[in-house]
Formats: C-alpha cells, structure tokens, sequence
C-alpha cells in the first residue's frame, strides 16, 4: 500500500478534483438578459431595480437553468486536466492537460456582470486559445484552483523524478 499526500488522490492516476457548471452567462440568452439587468439604473433606496426586473423575468431564467443542467456541459479540474463533459450523455466533449498551456485568461463579456461569471481561455505559448471554457460562475476561484493543481502536479512531477533518480 502507498501513502497519499491526499485521501483518494494519487500521482499514478487520474482523480476528480473539482467540478464546475456553467451560469446562465454562459449562453447568448442569458447574457443579453445580464445585459438587460446591468442597464437598469440603479435607485437610491432599496431594492435596486435590476432585482425587480429579475424577479419579473425568472421563469425564463428558472426555465434556461433547467435547459443547461439537461442539456449543456460541465467543467472538470482532475489532477490531470481541466475536463468539459456534456451533462446529459456524459460524454467527453474537450480536454486539456495541465502542461499543454501557457498561462490563464479571464474574459468577462457584456451580460456576464451580472452573474458574477466570465469565460476561462486557456492561452498557448503563441497565443492561441487551446480552450474556452464559458460562463463559469466565479471564474477568478476556478481559475485559481486550476493553477494550484497545476503547481501541485509540476512539484509531484518533480518529486517522483527525483525519487526514481535514486534508483
């Protein structure tokens, strides 16, 4: 039996890390709807009129909430990779390791404020976008754990390379 730094991961295989769903920011709906709610300006006393409007409007929001639990995807962070999955089929739609970029970008577009969302591009060292994860729900925290697993698998990397140096 081998030790684990923690219960249930291991460096020789791959393991769930955290799992993300997309916010209604995520599709051209509910960001014109985020756009709409950001416009409303905002009173000096309370409620602010973008939550009246909001309240209005929830049963298209409820409605799109269940739309994109059936039918849209989910975002994986595995020891390994961050993973897109479609929600229903459970089926693996994209991935990316956690070697193959260079760095993570925010990219908050318009309707996006609202929720608190933005989108995750993973940038490759020439620039390009390897993959974009949309409307992900506080995305700054996402992203943050994403760079901690990809630091805690550069340092287990590390360590196993020297353990099997010692030979």
């Amino acid at each position: 039996m081998t030790a684990q730094a923690i219960a249930g991961v291991s460096a020789s295989s791959e393991s769930v890390v955290m799992t993300e769903y997309p916010s209604l920011a995520a599709g051209g709906i509910g960001q014109l709807l985020g756009s709409i709610y950001e416009s409303i300006p905002l009173p000096l006393g309370l409620p602010k009129l973008s939550y009246i409007f909001a309240l209005v409007t929830a049963p298209l929001g409820l409605l799109l909430y269940f739309l994109q639990k059936a039918f849209g995807e989910r975002y994986v962070l595995t020891n390994r990779a961050v993973q897109v999955w479609t929600a229903r089929t459970g089926r693996k739609v994209a991935a990316i390791n956690l070697d193959d970029y260079d760095h993570i970008e925010l990219d908050q577009r318009p309707g996006q404020v609202f929720y608190n969302a933005a989108d995750l591009r993973f940038v490759g060292p020439n620039g390009d976008t390897k993959l974009r994860l949309k409307g992900v729900k506080d995305a700054g925290a996402f992203k943050n754990a994403i760079e901690s697993m990809r630091t805690s698998r550069s340092m287990v990397r590390d360590s196993m390379a020297r353990i099997e140096g010692r030979g």
